[in-house]
């Protein structure tokens, strides 16, 4: 038996007998977790902002036999103000959504936690498009999981891509590809595409803006990001 104070967010509930939920947990040094909170769903309950999609905060959690139990829990944030906005909560959920389906119980995941929260703090306190935002988060995503895009190269024979020159994105290999080298079916990636993702894996959140010079390409890194991941999506994202 042990009892530990762990820092994380609500990716997912379930609701569980009368009054429990069983809460999917990410934290950036233990990946997922799985607990139960009991009592929760009354209405005076002291977990009751504990059980709710989006609570950051430290979870008290006692584990006996492999199994946990949230017993206490301190919130930083609820990100409450997304519940405002159809579109931006809908955006908010495909981030969590996202996050269960790639970290692994156990694992240590800080730079992506971190990215989870700074994409979610913009969408919430900021006005900030959300596109430029889930497309900048979908380049780091990727990198975080040990694939991310080449945005230089042609993925397929090594040859420097010039500025204007016609370019596709091979969804397998990850990268542009010259017209040479393209392959039926591969979408093409423009340059103003191509500098967006370039800007946004070298920046923060604060840089993931539209302007003249860049286009995000959200479709694109989704069918990227997607194709990789080992379990299914719970939500979809609105139309861009």
């Amino acid at each position: 038996m042990n009892q530990t104070s762990n820092t994380a967010i609500v990716l997912r509930y379930a609701n569980y007998r009368e009054n429990d939920r069983m809460l999917t947990l990410f934290s950036p040094t233990r990946g997922l977790v799985e607990a139960v909170a009991r009592g929760c769903r009354r209405p005076k309950s002291k977990l009751l902002s504990a059980s709710e999609l989006f609570a950051l905060g430290e979870f008290e959690l006692f584990e006996k036999d492999g199994r946990y139990t949230v017993t206490g829990f301190t919130l930083t944030e609820n990100f409450y103000a997304l519940r405002e906005d159809w579109e931006r909560l809908n955006c908010g959920v495909y981030l969590l959504s996202l996050c269960e389906a790639a970290v692994q119980p156990g694992e240590n995941a800080q730079e992506l936690f971190m990215l989870l929260l700074h994409t979610l703090s913009r969408l919430t306190f900021t006005d900030q498009p959300w596109k430029p935002l889930l497309t900048g988060f979908l380049a780091h995503f990727a990198a975080c999981e040990g694939y991310r895009p080449r945005l230089r190269h042609c993925v397929r024979c090594g040859r420097r891509l010039n500025p204007g020159e016609p370019a596709w994105f091979d969804l397998g290999e990850g990268g542009l590809t010259c017209g040479e080298h393209r392959q039926p079916g591969m979408p093409a990636i423009t340059d103003r595409q191509t500098a967006f993702l370039r800007m946004a894996l070298e920046s923060g959140t604060a840089a993931w803006t539209e302007s003249p010079e860049r286009e995000a390409p959200l479709t694109l890194m989704q069918r990227f990001v997607e194709q990789r991941l080992d379990k299914p999506l719970r939500v979809r994202l609105p139309e861009a």
